[in-house]
C-alpha cells in the first residue's frame, strides 16, 4: 500500500510537471534557463554523445585531430549492458559522471592500438569491421599519448540499434 501511495504521488508529481510550460527567473527571455535534465533514458558517454550519429567525414575530422596531437588511434566497444558505469568500482567514486577517470569504465579493446597509423581511412575502416562485427554494441575511438601514457580523447562512434540517444528536444523538461 505505501509503494502505491509513493508512485501515486510520483504520477501526480510527473503529470503537474507535464502541464508546467517552464520555470522561469521573471523574465520572459530565460523562461528555459531553468530546465531539469531527465535523469532516465538519457545516457551520455564520451565527447560528442550528445549530438546525432557523427557521419564518416566528421569521425575522420576527429581522428586526423588524434592523429595531429601524435595521439595513437585505439578502437574499444562493448555491450549495453556493460559500457555505461553505473557503478562504484573499488574506490567508491561515481565514475559515472567524471570524465576522464575511469573506474569501471574499461570497454573491450577491438584488435591492438593502431600504433603508427597516419590514415584516417584506416581507423574508419577498422570502426566499420568493428561495428559489422559487433551490431549490437557501442564502439568508440580512444586517443592515447604514447609518452605520458594515458588517454586524452575519445568518443563515440556507433550505438547499438537499441541504444539510441535521446532526441534532443527530448533531454530536459
Amino acid at each position: 500500500a505505501r509503494f502505491e501511495s509513493e508512485m501515486s504521488a510520483v504520477t501526480q508529481a510527473s503529470a503537474q510537471v507535464a502541464k508546467t510550460v517552464a520555470v522561469s527567473t521573471g523574465k520572459v527571455t530565460n523562461a528555459k534557463s531553468m530546465m531539469v535534465w531527465k535523469p532516465h533514458g538519457n545516457k551520455m558517454f564520451e565527447t560528442f554523445s550528445f549530438l546525432p550519429p557523427l557521419s564518416d567525414a566528421e569521425i575522420s575530422k576527429q581522428v586526423q585531430y588524434l592523429l595531429n596531437n601524435g595521439w595513437t588511434p585505439c578502437i574499444e566497444f562493448e555491450d549495453e549492458a556493460h559500457a555505461y558505469a553505473d557503478g562504484h568500482g573499488w574506490s567508491n567514486l561515481d565514475s559515472s559522471i567524471n570524465a576522464g577517470y575511469y573506474d569501471n569504465r574499461y570497454w573491450v579493446m577491438w584488435k591492438l592500438p593502431m600504433y603508427g597509423c597516419t590514415n584516417t581511412d584506416e581507423v574508419l575502416a577498422e570502426c566499420k569491421a568493428c561495428k559489422a562485427a559487433f551490431p549490437n554494441c557501442y564502439v568508440r575511438v580512444a586517443g592515447f599519448d604514447n609518452i605520458k601514457q594515458v588517454q586524452c580523447a575519445s568518443f563515440l562512434v556507433a550505438r547499438p540499434p537499441t541504444g539510441a540517444a535521446c532526441a534532443v528536444d527530448a533531454r530536459q523538461v
